[in-house]
């Protein structure tokens, strides 16, 4: 691509985020094509005018009164590998003269304010702009609930932040809203510049304050500076870290990344700072950067690509699902082929069109899901709502939110999705059948009940392609090693609707028998751990059913017997525990991990049945409703010493 393309292309892309806030590429996209820029600009040594390269921020819209920075906000310089990160080190260290120390921050993704302060009180806000002028947004930051309207400092200070939409806050919006937000980092940009401050305010929004642009109060380092705001009660977020070396730094990155996930908030990276003012002084700037600081981007986890198709899967339970076929795209170091679309409902509040291009977001091992649409092209079609079953024609359910296969008996998907969740690992763990087996039996030995993996025999199996003397033998010991099993195994191998591994060890722990599960009332089963309304429900009508009564009954009769599993003593014997906010020390998933193997049960939710909350950092309703209905909680100190006394 030619330099004027790229320069007219990117101010284009330029325009749409920061002056409409509605891109249609994501910021990975951008900045790829912004470094090509800058390649090209030092290969050749030409910049034009109207380079983005030149430009901080965005052009102030008309419709916004119009306010000049006590001092300009200068962007920030970014890399994106450790490689980079130490060569901007050695630049400083010459620059300065010797090695410094650094802060290391979140680099939050939403839209950069600043806020002056005057006599104690909040005088103007106003967007970064261009880094010399910004929009006058005061109205729409007061709606901001956690951000002080007045403070006990009596001078002039100018308090820079990041103003973002939790992703729960996105959630509980788009959940009761008909016009959806494409994401977290669009939807704060659209209210902090929307001249309606109740549409502002109706989006619950954060301020993370984390400089001090200009101040008539000296300030020695960036410490001092955010242990200012802190004192005076801005919100600086959770995380704020000092390094001695590059060394650390490196440390600290990787340990804001290994949070990102966890957080219900997006970042993108991290922030790195010379600590020292002295050092940024001597430094100094470049026309777009301060040389003594940097961005450390992270690895995209939205990118936008074209929706070319939506197909339907139909699961074990009957529902049908949709699925987004796309153009591939690399996500992170993955290509993406698929995408989720959870069901047509979403499809038509997001406005999803076949032919379009969408905003893919993938986040570790989390199926990718489409966010929203980029934009629309001339081939945008709507994505027809079926009217058959896509796999055995029958008639469909429709519901409120989801659409099912009216054909619980024949329809071959549902039966093949039954058998091989029947067999899985967690389930009655029957190895070497698989999808594709499980296929096979029911296509071509009319295998459609878990009941009839039990039936069996050498001369069946040899029928099959690919079934050898050894494949046959380890078929059959598998099926039978299969019949001593737990209790919660078998109960999650039957395919409850939303009965998974926890809820079928709850049930387990709770009933002990299979008949007093059967038995059990509604409210019962409600009160466990890991239960609401609806899946308490689904388990009463499961047993009401008596074809499930007939193959439960007939399992039992081919020789199926539960065992105990092994349950640990320990320190948490007797505890149902809840895990909530971010632990320093510890994965979500290793906590749970070692309360069960100290002889408790993990829940997702605060109910009748918790006694035990075990509070991180940032912690929301999960910790409110435990103060409420007074339930011990603890925090990942105390989680330690307890764990500590298992030892």
């Amino acid at each position: 691509m030619e330099m004027r393309e790229l320069v007219n292309l990117l101010n284009k892309y330029a325009r749409e985020y920061y002056d409409n806030d509605a891109p249609t590429v994501s910021d990975a996209e951008y900045d790829r094509l912004y470094d090509e820029l800058l390649r090209l600009e030092k290969e050749t040594g030409i910049v034009l005018s109207d380079s983005p390269t030149r430009r901080v921020g965005g052009a102030v819209k008309a419709k916004f009164q119009k306010h000049k920075h006590l001092k300009r906000l200068y962007s920030l310089d970014k890399c994106r590998t450790h490689e980079e990160l130490y060569a901007w080190f050695e630049r400083l260290t010459k620059l300065i003269g010797r090695k410094p120390d650094f802060t290391v921050e979140n680099k939050y993704d939403g839209l950069t304010v600043s806020l002056t302060y005057k006599n104690g009180k909040l005088d103007i806000a106003t967007t970064r702009g261009d880094g010399v002028t910004g929009e006058v947004i005061t109205e729409q930051v007061r709606t901001v609930k956690s951000v002080p309207t007045v403070i006990e400092y009596k001078g002039t200070v100018e308090a820079q932040g990041e103003a973002i939409m939790l992703l729960s806050s996105l959630a509980e919006y788009n959940a009761t809203h008909d016009e959806q937000l494409k994401n977290a980092r669009n939807a704060a940009a659209g209210a902090i510049r929307n001249l309606d401050a109740k549409e502002t305010a109706e989006r619950k929004l954060e301020i993370i304050f984390y400089n001090i642009g200009y101040s008539d109060r000296e300030f020695s380092s960036q410490k001092e500076m955010h242990d200012f705001l802190k004192e005076y009660g801005f919100n600086v977020g959770e995380y704020f870290a000092q390094a001695d070396d590059i060394g650390e730094v490196v440390n600290q990155i990787n340990k804001i990344e290994s949070k990102r996930e966890s957080l219900d908030y997006l970042i993108d990276g991290a922030v790195i700072k010379l600590n020292s003012v002295a050092d940024r002084e001597r430094a100094g700037f470049t026309e777009k950067f301060p040389r003594w600081a940097m961005a450390y981007k992270f690895k995209a986890e939205e990118m936008t690509t074209e929706l070319k198709d939506v197909v339907w899967q139909v699961s074990r339970t009957g529902k049908l699902n949709p699925l987004a076929v796309l153009e591939p795209v690399d996500i992170g170091g993955v290509t993406v082929k698929r995408a989720t679309l959870n069901n047509y409902k979403e499809i038509l509040r997001k406005g999803i069109k076949i032919g379009s291009r969408v905003f893919v977001r993938r986040s570790n091992d989390v199926i990718p899901e489409i966010t929203g649409v980029a934009e629309y092209t001339a081939e945008s079609r709507d994505v027809p709502k079926p009217t058959k079953c896509p796999v055995c024609n029958s008639d469909l359910i429709y519901d409120d939110t989801f659409i099912y296969c009216s054909n619980k008996k024949n329809c071959s998907s549902q039966i093949v999705s039954k058998l091989e969740h029947f067999c899985s690992k967690d389930a009655l763990d029957i190895e070497g059948i698989s999808e594709k087996t499980a296929e096979q039996m029911y296509l071509e030995l009319g295998v459609d009940s878990p009941l009839d993996l039990y039936k069996l025999t050498v001369d069946d199996l040899k029928d099959l392609d690919g079934f050898k003397d050894k494949k046959i033998n380890n078929t059959i010991e598998a099926v039978n090693k299969s019949k001593k099993t737990e209790l919660s195994r078998f109960i999650y191998a039957l395919g409850i609707n939303g009965v998974g591994k926890k809820a079928a060890k709850s049930l387990a722990e709770r009933f002990k028998t299979i008949d007093a599960i059967k038995n059990a009332t509604f409210g019962e089963i409600a009160e466990l751990a890991d239960f609401g309304d609806i899946t308490a429900d689904n388990v009463v009508e499961y047993f009401k059913n008596e074809d499930n009564l007939r193959l439960v009954d007939g399992l039992l009769a081919v020789g199926i017997e539960f065992v105990e599993s092994e349950k640990r003593e320990g320190v948490f014997s007797g505890r149902v525990v809840v895990l909530t906010g971010s632990l320093e020390h510890f994965k979500r998933s290793k906590a749970a991990e070692l309360i069960e193997l100290n002889g408790g049960t993990v829940a997702d939710n605060i109910n009748k049945s918790v006694n035990l909350v075990v509070c991180g950092k940032d912690a929301g309703s999960k910790l409110e409703k435990a103060q409420k209905s007074n339930i011990e909680i603890i925090d990942e100190e105390k989680f330690i010493e307890m764990l500590n006394m298992s030892e």
